[in-house]
């Protein structure tokens, strides 16, 4: 018979172990561009209702892109996992190769600002993932944690895509191509419903149209600028 000391001991590892699952999912809130204030939209669209028939569309969408994905999908969407400039634009950033130092400062900074306040706007709606809502959902990126509404993919991949669409307009539809299959990949990967990536979407512009306000987030755009190769991505 195990003694006492030893489930507690058990409790304990567990216990432990619950809370650094837990803190994988806290995400630091920066006010380096703008404030925590400005990161606050209380009036942003709420997701469909659950048990609607906008929501019923939207978990169909997801059990559709599963049983059409290839290994091939789920390898890529595997492949942006972890949000990063790079792993986005990396084959056609206007930027030269290896990404200077200073250009991936920035993009990390803006990075962390804009999961922050996606965070935030998650918190207010408190959306499950689809495969926490229907058993058929098997989602090939794993059983994640986090919330749903809206998708920081989404929302982080337009925005960096907004950034690059000013600094070389000419290649516009090319990063925004690449945000919106960024984005969809969430979808296919079983982890996000499309009124998530909507909602992403929505965001980065809100946001944006923020951080073009900050003297700090134009003079880090002016950087950039100077940063560029200038023929750009297209011509490379």
């Amino acid at each position: 018979m195990r003694s006492k000391k030893f489930f507690l001991g058990l409790a304990a590892i567990l216990a432990c172990s619950a809370v650094a699952h837990a803190e994988e999912w806290i995400i630091p809130r920066t006010t380096y561009y703008i404030t925590a204030e400005q990161q606050e939209f209380p009036g942003f669209p709420a997701p469909p209702q659950a048990g609607s028939k906008k929501d019923k569309a939207d978990l169909a969408a997801v059990l559709s892109w599963q049983a059409r994905r290839s290994p091939q999908d789920c390898a890529r969407a595997k492949a942006g996992a972890h949000a990063r400039y790079e792993q986005f634009f990396g084959d056609i950033s206007p930027f030269p190769r290896p990404l200077p130092e200073a250009a991936a400062v920035i993009f990390s900074r803006v990075k962390a600002e804009t999961d922050g306040a996606a965070a935030d706007v998650k918190d207010m709606f408190k959306r499950p993932r689809p495969f926490l809502r229907d058993k058929a959902i098997e989602p090939c990126l794993g059983r994640i944690g986090g919330l749903a509404y809206p998708s920081g993919h989404a929302a982080i991949s337009r925005l960096f895509a907004l950034m690059l669409a000013d600094l070389v307009p000419a290649d516009k539809k090319i990063f925004f191509a690449r945000a919106d299959a960024v984005a969809l990949d969430r979808v296919i990967g079983g982890v996000h419903h499309p009124a998530d990536i909507k909602a992403g979407k929505k965001l980065a512009e809100k946001l944006y149209r923020a951080y073009k306000k900050s003297p700090v987030f134009r003079s880090d755009i002016e950087t950039l600028r100077g940063l560029l190769v200038r023929e750009g991505a297209a011509a490379r």
